[in-house]
């Protein structure tokens, strides 16, 4: 009887067990609640508030939302519209470069080219591979082309005492000058001084825009800088300057010397010589502008000035003999064969090449042009640019804020 009565409890309490449970899973099974499905034609609240359908059915406005969406109307348009000035990008690159070019297109073509679409011809002084042809192809938004440097640009000249040249190098070997050594360092040097405007593919165009592998585009470009140069007859523009290492150009000067004596038609008169020398031209200051970022006038650098200054250079010697780089070439005779207003200091151009970064001064400009660079990394104020130099002598104000960046 005992027994009977302890399992008539047992079974009780396992009833009530149950009915507590049946309870408590009928109170939480609440439908789950239904997410709209936007589509363009049932758009979301114009407001931005998408609605919830709660389990009674009624329509719920959510909270606002804790991120910020993109206006569509301050994005720039894939294209821009309008005419396009006959410009071109171009890279001296080879092969191997494929993958370091290739982060230097992108850069381009997200902040400036993916509006214009530009062309782009590639130089090298071997056939490009099939692959750079693609990689870069698939990568640039205008037409690319690729040209074969001529032999006789890509090598010694005949009035070169190859042995001469050859102990020059081992002498800077030994100094541990920078590029001391390398006979390619000074055949490129050489044809971006004097060459690579007269190639074939580069005649079909009036403006460049230099561009290397591994440099990268900090802010967004939202106007046409080849128009812009045009417009405001501006024939050759930088982002940096700085001293040249002394080591490599001893006799420059006065090379640059002899052909002034010889042609002082080619120099302006209201030229730029106290941005290159400190005593009216006796010396030589060594700055220069930057030239693996250029924007510039293929036209003047075909012209007849330019084209006997760089012949007067070569029979010089010095890109063998020394090791004169294509920066202070050019900058020298931009800064004496053009009046000072032809040069431009693009300031709104943020630019990186390996060590030196350019970023625009002045915050209201960076943050509109959405740059991703740090102002505490700008080179411009610094005391090894020339910058500074530039703007004393264009009497320009510098812009607000540069005192910060010194």
């Amino acid at each position: 009887m005992a027994g009977t009565q302890r399992y008539m409890r047992y079974i009780v309490f396992a009833l009530i067990a149950l009915i507590l449970l049946f309870f408590i899973s009928s109170s939480s099974s609440v439908p789950s609640a239904q997410w709209p499905n936007y589509t363009s034609e049932t758009p979301a609240d114009p407001v931005g508030k998408p609605e919830l359908a709660t389990a009674s059915g009624a329509k719920d406005q959510l909270a606002q939302p804790t991120t910020s969406p993109n206006d569509a109307k301050t994005l720039p348009p894939a294209v821009v519209s309008g005419d396009r000035m006959n410009a071109t990008f171009v890279t001296l690159a080879r092969n191997q470069d494929v993958w370091e070019i290739a982060k230097s297109i992108r850069h381009v073509e997200d902040r400036f080219n993916r509006k214009f679409n530009y062309d782009w011809v590639f130089l090298n002084d071997a056939e490009f591979s099939d692959e750079f042809k693609k990689v870069t192809t698939a990568l640039v938004s205008g037409k690319t082309k690729y040209g074969l440097i001529p032999k006789e640009h890509w090598s010694f000249p005949d009035f070169i005492d190859q042995d001469r040249a050859a102990k020059v190098r081992d002498e800077m070997k030994e100094k541990k000058i920078i590029y001391g050594d390398s006979i390619s360092y000074r055949h490129m040097c050489r044809y971006e001084s004097g060459f690579f405007f007269r190639h074939p593919l580069m005649l079909d165009y009036e403006w460049y825009w230099r561009v290397e592998p591994s440099i990268e585009l900090y802010c967004d470009i939202n106007y046409d800088t080849f128009k812009f140069m045009a417009e405001k007859k501006k024939k050759y523009s930088f982002v940096i300057s700085l001293y040249e290492y002394v080591e490599t150009i001893p006799t420059l000067w006065d090379a640059v010397k002899n052909f002034t004596t010889a042609h002082p038609e080619h120099i302006a008169k209201d030229n730029s010589m106290k941005f290159l020398s400190d005593d009216g031209g006796e010396t030589y200051n060594h700055c220069h502008f930057w030239s693996n970022f250029e924007i510039g006038n293929l036209n003047w650098l075909r012209s007849k000035a330019y084209i006997d200054y760089f012949e007067s250079l070569d029979h010089a010697g010095g890109f063998f003999y020394e090791r004169w780089g294509d920066a202070p070439v050019h900058s020298i005779a931009a800064a004496l064969m053009l009046q000072k207003e032809e040069l431009h200091f693009f300031n709104d151009i943020a630019y990186y090449h390996v060590p030196f970064t350019h970023c625009p001064t002045g915050e209201q400009y960076r943050l509109d042009h959405k740059c991703h660079c740090n102002p505490s990394d700008n080179f411009d104020w610094n005391g090894y640019s020339c910058t500074n130099r530039f703007f004393e002598l264009n009497d320009i104000a510098k812009p607000e804020g540069y005192e910060k960046e010194q």
